[in-house]
């Protein structure tokens, strides 16, 4: 929410219980800054249980020229590299637990601490049924066929949907809510086509920056997207379960 201070300056205020990651969520917000040119709100203030960051102006939507400023940001995010794939701490991602051990195959990562590690939040707060958690498992042993070796570590925003994507009169104002680690940049491409927040105009120019390896969008981008959406299951449950069945069932589980 909104809230003016006593020099009259305005600022955004988010508030939640003691341990709901909001420093973390403060940290992840420099972090991007600092590491990745990201425009992001200024942090002014950051515990457990409150953040204050400066307001950023928005108007509109996200139309197709800030789609491609956004590619040529993300793109640029998408260069800062690491030794390995994960984080030096655990983040958060929309108040859940992120888990980011550090860890030199991607496929592992993805697996471990991604999949198997959401699904088991999922299955534990009975939102997810035991059986969508074994065909889960069984895709999981799969990930091999595929999955390649070639992607990189990459610094990610890890929460890409319209809502998290601050326009003002068709530019980008700023990022916001992020769920940083270091990733194969495909599971970021892959979720911001998830809810529509990206389409051509963001693709075309990204490649113009890095290519985007043949078999992406043909089959990993549902693969990857298994994650937002076992993110969902845990936070909403109903018809994001029937989401993750029809993922499975496509890749045979």
């Amino acid at each position: 929410s909104r809230v003016m201070l006593e020099d009259g300056r305005t600022v955004v205020a988010k508030t939640g219980d003691k341990g709901s990651g909001l420093d973390i969520e403060g940290f992840m917000l420099q972090y991007l800054r600092q590491k990745g040119g990201l425009p992001v709100p200024d942090v002014l203030y950051a515990d457990d249980s409150l953040l204050l960051m400066s307001c950023l102006e928005t108007a509109g939507g996200i139309s197709p020229g800030a789609q491609a400023e956004a590619a040529d940001l993300l793109a640029a995010l998408h260069g800062v590299g690491a030794e390995n794939f994960g984080f030096e701490r655990d983040t958060v991602i929309g108040g859940l637990h992120q888990p980011n051990l550090e860890t030199a195959r991607w496929i592992d990562f993805f697996r471990d601490h991604r999949l198997l590690q959401m699904g088991r939040q999922a299955l534990d707060s009975r939102r997810l049924p035991a059986t969508l958690m074994e065909r889960l498992e069984k895709l999981a042993a799969k990930l091999g066929d595929w999955i390649d070796t070639r992607g990189a570590p990459s610094l990610i925003h890890g929460d890409m949907w319209t809502g998290n994507v601050l326009c003002n009169h068709g530019r980008i104002s700023g990022f916001v809510d992020p769920a940083i680690y270091y990733a194969d940049a495909e599971i970021e491409l892959a979720f911001s086509t998830l809810f529509g927040t990206f389409g051509d105009a963001f693709f075309g120019r990204y490649r113009e920056h890095r290519p985007i390896r043949p078999g992406f969008f043909e089959e990993r981008v549902d693969l990857y997207n298994l994650y937002p959406l076992l993110v969902h299951v845990r936070l909403f449950g109903g018809s994001y379960v029937g989401s993750v069945d029809r993922t499975l069932n496509r890749f045979g589980c």
